[in-house]
């Protein structure tokens, strides 16, 4: 085919299209592995509306920046994309997908998608990965708590886990193979039932320091104990011969209502006999007229606990307890006001150091239901009621603790936000003796090595997750207490108006206590001018490269920052060409620059000039009569621009103002929380 100067031309710019456009990807990459997601996010939204990429790789990479940043709202427009867009995204990005649908309160759809991903780990065979993140609490300097979120969890409602001879029993509302099934009509969910897991003990990969307590293989335990109605709570016997549950008041033919109409819980027995449940007898004290549930027992298994609304109680549901004698039980006694409240007290557990835990809604909590404990005493009497506080408790419902013997692993369950359902189970891993650092240092400014005070300091984790995050004091100085050993960190440290500055370390067990890492950062803004590195460009070529494309960026960023800013662009060639030739390229240079960065976004009436000079202010003696004597990275440096500043250096985003508010409100939060007692 013969190519006309047209073709050639659409050729060429087709080809240097493609080299922009690759070249802004790469941009884009190299500020999302440097974990600058703000400046990733905006690049790669210009490329898939600038440019119509709409890749997995492009798709992905933006949804995450959102998404690593807390801006969920931002995520689900670009989750929802990716999704549209391509098939077999993968298990991580449609739980991301799910997450974000949550927290925007599209719970139906998360639901559904949630289901999807459990449908598909079924059917291969295999498990549904916990959240990705474990929040890590510091108790006292030999303890930390890790929490995970079951893989065993649906989109329905899981609580309890009462562990016996390496299985796990727990209540689901999950739906069952029987298409008979019913349906609670207070929530539309069928009923609840008892179901069966193997529980494991894993190291997480890639993390030796963190356990997870994992739950396999769930099973549905059979009738006499599953009915069409509810069942749930399951505590058994040291010996796993006599479990004690609660059931809807259902005798096996029909359900049992009181003198209104309602139908109340009550507390049942079943006993293993060669391998069977059989003999599904209820308790002597329950009733047709009140509920009682939630049963526990003594670690000398002679006392049940449990929770009633019989009449005498101090608030809407006590809890009370019973002694044993053999297949006797004594008289409810009420634990008294210094336990219950006028509200709601539920879920209790007593663990092998005779501890009593519950949840209650009657105390000054975090909200909704709250896991206490208290001491039972030896003259039955009961400690002090403390909070267990976070990562335990939330703002939401918190509820039915569970800690082995060991006193070391154990689950509760919570409808808190990130979850997977309605409620779900969480596993928690004590660590003792555990290797922990003091991360501490300070942010300087690069030019004066003064103190930058207000800096955020976020420390980040290998999966580009942060968390933890805090700002330098007056000083510029700033600390992380009790860091784990033994993982990849990457400490980011950035300010309004500065360049970012970041490490990468691990903490090994070798460090002394306090692991120091100090940061330079540079001020973008010096006198009236905005200060980058130099924009080179190619001999005798005016294209914005890419090394000039990411430093473009700290004045994009600049001018965001302030809304009202006006600058002026100055461009400057070295001396080789004819003076005309360099004064006109250095012009094209100048207006490639301000073109760049009203792509970016920036009104045009911001940029006031935009002028090349040619060879008319060099650095150096690289003039025309030295042209031969100078080598190539000295003609380099008269190769550059400038950015000066004619207005609004003082007008600052009020987005920018309300970062740092907020960061700090999340840094005191913490700071309040700093203290747990379990």
């Amino acid at each position: 085919m013969k190519l006309t100067k047209s073709t050639n031309l659409l050729l060429i710019l087709l080809f240097f299209g493609s080299i922009v456009f690759s070249q802004s990807k790469r941009v884009a990459d190299r500020y999302f592995e440097e974990y600058s997601f703000m400046r990733a996010a905006e690049l790669y939204k210009s490329l898939v509306i600038k440019r119509g990429d709409s890749s997995r790789h492009v798709l992905s990479r933006l949804a995450d920046s959102y998404y690593n940043n807390a801006n969920t709202t931002e995520a689900l427009v670009w989750y929802q994309l990716l999704v549209n867009k391509h098939k077999d995204i993968g298990n991580k990005h449609l739980f991301r997908y799910a997450q974000a649908l949550k927290s925007n309160g599209y719970h139906k759809k998360s639901d559904a998608v949630f289901s999807s991903i459990t449908q598909q780990i079924n059917k291969e065979g295999g498990q549904a990965s916990e959240d990705a993140s474990m929040l890590d609490f510091s108790i006292t300097d030999d303890k930390r708590i890790g929490v995970r979120n079951l893989a065993i969890n649906t989109p329905y409602s899981e609580f309890g886990g009462f562990m016996l001879n390496g299985n796990v029993y727990f209540s689901s509302s999950s739906p069952t193979s029987n298409k008979k099934q019913k349906l609670y009509q207070w929530n539309n969910q069928p009923f609840l039932n008892i179901y069966e897991a193997t529980g494991s003990i894993e190291t997480v990969k890639d993390s030796p320091k963190d356990t997870v307590l994992k739950l396999y293989d769930k099973t549905l335990l059979p009738y006499p104990i599953t009915t069409k109605y509810h069942e749930g709570r399951p505590v058994f016997t040291k010996d796993g011969k006599t479990m004690y549950f609660t059931r809807n008041n259902f005798d096996g033919k029909r359900l049992k209502r009181d003198k209104k109409r309602s139908i109340n819980l009550k507390i049942y027995k079943v006993s293993l006999v060669n391998g069977f449940w059989i003999n599904v007898t209820e308790l002597p004290f329950n009733s047709d007229e009140y509920s009682s549930g939630h049963p526990a027992l003594s670690p000398d298994e002679k006392t049940l606990y449990f929770v009633s609304n019989m009449p005498g109680g101090y608030g809407g549901s006590d809890m009370y307890k019973v002694s044993i004698v053999g297949e006797t039980y004594g008289e409810p006694i009420n634990l008294g006001e210094k336990i219950n409240t006028e509200n709601n007290e539920r879920f209790p557990f007593v663990g092998e150091d005779n501890t009593l835990y519950f949840s209650s809604d009657g105390y000054l909590g975090n909200g909704l239901l709250d896991i206490y404990q208290t001491k039972i005493l030896s003259d039955g009497s009961y400690s002090s009621i403390k909070n267990l506080e976070a990562p335990f408790n939330s703002n939401k419902d918190d509820f039915a603790f569970f800690v082995d013997k060991e006193g070391k692993k154990g689950f509760f369950s919570s409808n808190r936000e990130h979850g997977k359902g309605d409620d779900d189970i969480y596993s928690f891993y004590i660590y003792t003796d555990v290797c922990e650092r003091e991360l501490s240092g300070r942010a300087l400014n690069a030019r004066s090595s003064k103190g930058v005070a207000d800096a955020i300091i976020k420390l980040v984790d290998s999966q580009g997750e942060v968390i933890d995050e805090t700002l330098t004091n007056g000083k510029g100085y700033y600390s992380f207490k009790k860091v784990p050993c033994g993982l990849d960190y990457v400490l980011k440290a950035s300010k309004l108006d500065f360049k970012p500055d970041q490490k990468k370390f691990v903490i090994k067990k070798e460090s002394h206590d306090i692991v120091k890492n100090d940061f330079k950062l540079a001020p973008l803004i010096v006198g009236n001018q905005i200060v980058i590195n130099p924009i080179y460009f190619d001999y005798n070529k005016y294209e914005i490269r890419e090394d000039a494309e990411y430093e473009l960026e700290n004045i994009v960023t600049v001018m965001k920052n302030h809304t009202k800013m006006v600058i002026k662009i100055e461009s400057h060639t070295d001396s080789r060409g004819n003076d005309q030739y360099n004064k006109t390229l250095s012009d094209r240079r100048a207006k490639a620059t301000r073109d760049y960065i009203i792509s970016r976004g920036i009104e045009k009436e911001r940029i006031e000039s935009a002028i090349g000079y040619g060879e008319e202010r060099l650095l150096n003696d690289c003039s025309n009569q030295n042209i031969q004597k100078c080598t190539e990275e000295e003609h380099q440096k008269n190769r550059r621009s400038y950015f000066y500043i004619v207005k609004g250096i003082k007008d600052v985003s009020i987005k920018q103002k309300q970062e740092k508010i907020k960061i700090r409100k999340r840094v005191n939060r913490r700071k309040r929380k700093e203290k747990t007692v379990i």
